[in-house]
């Protein structure tokens, strides 16, 4: 677990920003800020606008719970091995996603 505590880090880090960021989207989306527009067309662009945010917050929430997977496993001792193979991940593709569960070659295999 030494090797990677600078890693469980800089996750713990990432995870605080990220529920920092979905509280705001969650905030934007039930309007706690600003009401909705009584004009039909502004209500449209709302309910635009609202749409690419549960689209946001739906990708944050998977980061989140990937984010929370690779801290598991760190405390584990399993971090940087490929959930898929076995094999080790290269420590260029943990720099990149620090929270992959899986090498290069297995990802792209399935489709990732």
């Amino acid at each position: 677990m030494k090797e990677y505590e600078q890693v469980r880090e800089d996750l713990l880090e990432m995870l605080q920003e990220l529920d920092q960021r979905l509280a705001k989207i969650t905030d934007d989306v039930k309007h706690t800020n600003l009401p909705i527009e009584k004009d039909s067309a502004e209500r449209a662009t709302q309910t635009e606008n609202d749409e690419v945010l549960d689209h946001l917050g739906n990708a944050a929430r998977t980061e989140i719970i990937m984010i929370k997977q690779a801290i598991a496993r760190i405390d584990s001792g399993e971090y940087g091995t490929c959930v898929i193979c076995g094999e080790p991940i290269r420590n260029e593709r943990l720099k990149a996603v620090p929270y992959t569960n899986s090498c290069i070659k297995c990802a792209s295999q399935a489709g990732c």
